[in-house]
């Protein structure tokens, strides 16, 4: 018998009700998110206990897609959770008959399995990246029962955490854990033959889009028809093929418009299936940006004209949805955050961001870094690096035709594997290089930001020097004629400099919260920065102020990627407090980012 335990009172509306792909986006899809009943399984016995057939004892309810740690949830449980469980009903739509159905997932942490009606629908690991598994075989007419497992071991260093804090409790830059679903989960309906996916590259020189689709059961009478779009819905141009080719196709683009910071220009693309009547057999909404990013010397370039970087570091972490954003507009409000304040884009730090963002940074004008949550890989682990590299392959194929995205960051700050397990270090890192560039060639990859490079077309250094002076003296002696005499940390572990872009891509950090006290000593528990604390506001402008203008000015930096945009819990060092309240002059703090070189 099913559980009979009733929902708490419903939000005003589905939680994060919006379609979670805006680039491959079908009519026929059902949101799943909502009220599911859940269960603890601290003893990891729920299969044993037959569980995926019969989850009648799960009587604890969760609002999903918000994590069991997070308050949105309605769980708000703190400590480890080894293993928990969520049981909901589905009906599939009538109109869905004739059509295979499809279960996504936006994000479940870590290890996560699915039953359907008791039988088993798939299995799939990752914190970050997004799955799906065809459930068409195990529905049945009416109500259906779906019960998802997710493990997650964030002590286990065999598999990528981020900042999800190892300890009981958040300290330093460790934070609350995210266990679970959590992103959104949805039905969808698609034909046996249908479009999987479509690689979208953007040709600014060749005035075109050039795609790649991928068909299942291409048969030999199906055509694959591509439609560009104004945003009023203008037919500009289409191209049809045969669906089972398989050389790319060129989408020629009429009077081109590029993307940009300054016009962040989207055209609407409507991919599609048509027979021998030229009949639609399956149709999906797309868009995408026309822009080029390549690298000339020690400079980026976006379209062909010299792009400097003016970034911010956002861990992307909420305090009443840690890493779930408790809306859709708190993720476009959190990038007109940073562009209030004169950032041109932001590092993305170690975290998959959902395609949502993504979405909002593409119709925003708002520029990347993707990176990877990579932290908890122990270099010692050949698991943990195997995990590393597939699920990093997930994420890169999820997110590859976002305009915005510039660059590619697949680890952070690998000192302690380049000290303990050098030569597996750096196997890794090349070998992730080389994967990143084989799987997208059109954007540069930065194989670890800060300290320890082996292979990179950025070469990056995190410095967190609070003295303004000596902060300045200490670039004195970047050149790209010279590179021997760049600063470089780890110079004994790490690649030298050899004239790439040179990107400080972690600075400031400045503590300031008037209304809390430093934390004594090391103990970084409670309120923490970096650098002394300043004694009043006029102190941390000042060097804000001058340790930006010291990058700005040098004429061999190429950008800079300022600590951070929001407080994160105990880390208390943002342009914004961690509920999104401004701290400074949002004026004043423009005016210091978005200086030039001259000034």
């Amino acid at each position: 018998m099913m559980s009979t335990a009733q929902s708490p009172a419903p939000p005003d509306s589905v939680p994060r009700h919006e379609h979670p792909r805006p680039q491959f986006q079908r009519e026929t899809w059902l949101n799943l998110n909502g009220w599911w009943n859940f269960a603890f399984d601290f003893g990891g016995s729920g299969e044993e206990q037959g569980w995926p057939g019969d989850p009648s004892g799960f009587a604890s309810q969760i609002l999903v897609p918000f994590c069991p740690e997070s308050t949105l949830s309605r769980i708000g449980h703190m400590d480890f959770m080894s293993v928990v469980w969520y049981h909901r009903e589905i009906e599939i739509p009538e109109n869905w008959a004739g059509r295979n159905v499809r279960l996504h997932f936006g994000a479940v942490d870590y290890d996560c399995s699915v039953w359907v009606n008791g039988l088993e629908a798939g299995r799939h690991r990752g914190a970050g990246s997004s799955f799906h598994f065809e459930i068409t075989a195990l529905l049945k007419d009416g109500k259906n029962q779906l019960v998802v497992r997710a493990q997650d071991d964030a002590r286990s260093r065999e598999r990528p955490q981020g900042k999800q804090s190892p300890t009981f409790a958040s300290q330093g830059c460790h934070y609350t854990r995210t266990t679970g679903i959590w992103q959104t989960v949805w039905l969808e309906a698609l034909p046996a033959s249908h479009i999987e996916s479509v690689r979208v590259v953007p040709d600014l020189d060749g005035d075109c889009f050039v795609l790649t689709p991928m068909v299942a059961d291409p048969r030999e009478q199906l055509r694959f028809r591509a439609v560009l779009c104004n945003s009023d819905g203008t037919e500009l141009s289409l191209v049809l093929h045969p669906a089972n080719a398989t050389a790319p196709l060129r989408l020629h683009i009429p009077n081109p418009r590029p993307w940009s910071p300054s016009d962040p220009w989207l055209y609407n693309l409507r991919f599609e299936l048509v027979d021998d009547r030229n009949e639609v057999i399956d149709r999906v909404q797309s868009y995408a940006g026309l822009r080029k990013v390549h690298i000339e010397g020690n400079r980026f370039f976006l379209n062909n004209e010299p792009l400097f970087l003016r970034f911010v570091l956002d861990q992307g972490f909420y305090p009443d949805g840690i890493w779930t954003a408790p809306s859709d507009a708190e993720l476009r409000a959190d990038i007109e955050r940073s562009l209030a304040v004169g950032f041109n884009g932001a590092r993305l730090h170690q975290k998959v961001f959902e395609e949502r963002y993504h979405y909002w940074a593409d119709r925003l004008g708002y520029l990347t870094w993707g990176e990877f949550h990579d932290w908890g890989v122990d270099f010692k682990k050949p698991q943990a690096l195997l995990n590393h590299q597939r699920e990093w392959t997930e994420v890169l194929l999820r997110d590859v035709n976002h305009p915005s995205i510039l660059a590619w960051t697949p680890f952070n700050e690998t000192m302690d594997g380049a000290y303990w397990a050098p030569e597996a270090h750096r196997q890794a890192l090349a070998a992730i290089y080389d994967l990143t560039r084989a799987i997208d060639p059109t954007r540069p990859c930065h194989d670890t930001s800060g300290h320890v490079h082996v292979k990179t077309d950025i070469f990056s250094i995190h410095d967190y020097e609070q003295d303004p002076e000596k902060f300045a003296d200490r670039y004195k002696t970047l050149d790209p004629a010279n590179p021997a005499t760049a600063p470089v940390r780890e110079p004994n572990r790490s690649a030298p400099y050899t004239g790439q872009p040179y990107v400080v891509a972690e600075y400031g950090g400045t503590w300031w919260d008037a209304a809390a006290e430093p934390a004594p000593g090391d103990d970084q528990k409670k309120s923490w920065g970096y650098g002394q604390r300043p004694t009043d506001i006029e102190e941390v402008y000042h060097r804000i102020e001058e340790l930006t203008a010291t990058l700005i000015r040098h004429p061999e930096i190429a950008g800079f990627c300022y600590t951070q945009l929001t407080d994160v819990e105990q880390e208390q060092n943002g342009i914004y407090t961690y509920d999104r309240q401004e701290k400074f002059d949002p004026l004043r703090l423009k005016n210091a980012f978005t200086k030039t070189s001259n000034e």
